[in-house]
């Protein structure tokens, strides 16, 4: 093999890694990117340490799972979508009402099955008594953990702007089986 080859298989290969790198970026920047779950407020659906694919480009709808920046501005939140600009949201005796009308949560079945009928999982509040409106304004969505006894969610920090959201989760990677 002459210089002149082993040069250009060099360069050849070169501009195969750029290429490749390139299109990485593009990905990740504009369409998916994977990211690590942070704490208990999702369990028992997401864990902690839980690798996540989020697309970029999802429209995003009620009941969706999102990851939005904390609006502390430090990380990263992972929560559930619950009230989308226009709604009215209700808990009462741990059933969820948007716009007058019951939403049984099954995506909580789980959760409410590891309380034993001992405690309810969400307690009762209205927007109005949560955030000061009585409904959520345009640009906005009120989110909630799936574990609602100790999520850190719209309840306490309020509405979340739409522009804040990075991606919808699509799927988790890591584990591919969680432990009961």
């Amino acid at each position: 093999m002459s210089f002149n080859q082993v040069k250009s298989e060099i360069v050849s290969c070169l501009k195969a890694c750029v290429i490749a790198i390139m299109i990485v970026i593009i990905c990740r920047t504009f369409l998916f990117t994977p990211t690590l779950v942070s704490g208990e407020s999702m369990m028992p659906n997401y864990q902690d340490g839980n690798c996540v694919i989020i697309s970029k480009m999802s429209e995003i709808d009620r009941f969706d799972t999102v990851v939005f920046q904390a609006p502390s501005g430090d990380g990263n939140y992972v929560k559930r979508v619950i009230g989308l600009p226009g709604d009215r949201v209700e808990m009462k005796d741990d059933l969820l009402y948007i716009n007058g009308a019951p939403h049984p949560e099954s995506y909580l079945l789980k959760a409410k099955e590891q309380l034993n009928g001992t405690t309810v999982l969400t307690g009762d509040f209205t927007l109005q008594s949560v955030t000061g409106l009585s409904i959520v304004p345009d640009g906005y969505v009120f989110v909630l953990g799936d574990n609602r006894l100790i999520s850190n969610d719209s309840r306490y920090f309020g509405y979340i702007p739409m522009k804040s959201i990075i991606g919808e989760v699509k799927f988790k990677v890591w584990p591919l089986q969680q432990k009961e």
